[in-house]
């Protein structure tokens, strides 16, 4: 009776090394902030598919304890692990009670990879969906001319953005301003004022992407966010946003937004891959912000050939 406790401590050693491990991996954004430094960053940003197989090996590990008593404690530190990961990805999956009353106003978010995807592909979209306004991360100088043509006759025209990222607006919107902003480290950012959308801005963002060399202009992007989130006025953001829900640096940075994609259930929807043949697995990094008083309708993904994104597109109904 005195040996047990010694013969029984390796197990429960093994259980929290394991777990520690785990919670390492999956919920790295718990441990402060660790997620907003790679390799965390890039495997935080796959956490669906992290809490799922987390999921997986904890049934696995439950059937060999069956047979294998002694492993109990690393099931129920496995079993934390996924129930804490589920339930962060999990409710985005969930729609709310969709708004009834407000005036509508779309927006749609389409990063068009250096200007070259297929802008046919961008005005079918247009024309199905007829948004306000058009938010085109990575057009340059070349996107422009390219949809412009096919747009103008649907009623929409391309602001001039001086290779910020690109905008264009439907012509009901009337006479509106578009201001731009250099804080940004990737791309100067579109504010959209006046017109038909009355006291809304609608900000056109482009963060920086998390890779090396670029990590602290990431985190500064999306702290800026904060700037319409927390702020007085009221503002939808759109846009690629290079990141997901499960980074710690966007909860923080849009605090006070509601997630288009999230409140209609479209959460989980992938936006994004490595490649353009993978963008239907990868995370959810195109996003539509709203402020209070500015609720999520509806919001899509739809397919953009010629570019490693999707196109979003949300409807949002203003009180």
């Amino acid at each position: 009776m005195i040996d047990r406790p010694v013969r029984t401590r390796p197990r429960y050693v093994l259980a929290v090394l394991w777990t520690a491990a785990l919670v390492v991996v999956v919920l790295p954004d718990l441990l402060g902030g660790l997620d907003s430094y790679p390799p965390f960053t890039q495997l935080v940003a796959f956490r669906p598919w992290l809490a799922a197989g987390t999921a997986v090996l904890a049934l696995l590990i439950g059937v060999l304890t069956v047979f294998r008593r002694r492993m109990w404690p690393v099931l129920v530190g496995t079993l934390v692990v996924a129930l804490t990961a589920g339930f962060a990805v999990l409710p985005r999956a969930i729609a709310g009670p969709a708004p009834v009353e407000g005036r509508p106003l779309t927006v749609m978010a389409a990063n068009v990879l250096h200007g070259n995807a297929d802008p046919q592909t961008v005005a079918d979209a247009i024309r199905e969906t007829r948004p306000d306004v058009v938010s085109l991360p990575e057009a340059g100088d070349r996107f422009g001319p390219r949809i412009a043509p096919l747009v103008t006759p649907l009623g929409y025209r391309v602001l001039d953005t001086d290779d910020g990222v690109g905008v264009l607006v439907a012509d009901r919107l009337g006479n509106v301003t578009v201001h731009m902003g250099t804080e940004s480290g990737l791309e100067p950012y579109a504010e959209i004022t006046g017109g038909g959308l009355g006291d809304v801005t609608v900000v056109a963002f482009h963060a920086s992407s998390p890779v090396q060399g670029r990590m602290a202009e990431w985190r500064a992007d999306l702290a800026l966010l904060s700037r319409w989130c927390a702020g007085p006025g009221r503002a939808v953001i759109a846009g690629d946003l290079n990141a997901t829900l499960d980074h710690s640096a966007l909860r923080n940075g849009s605090a006070g937004c509601t997630d288009a994609g999230a409140a209609r259930g479209e959460g989980l929807v992938p936006t994004w891959g490595p490649t353009a043949r993978t963008t239907a697995f990868g995370p959810q990094i195109d996003h539509v912000l709203a402020t209070p008083g500015i609720e999520p309708s509806t919001f899509t993904v739809r397919d953009l050939p010629r570019s490693d994104h999707r196109i979003v597109v949300a409807t949002l109904l203003v009180h």
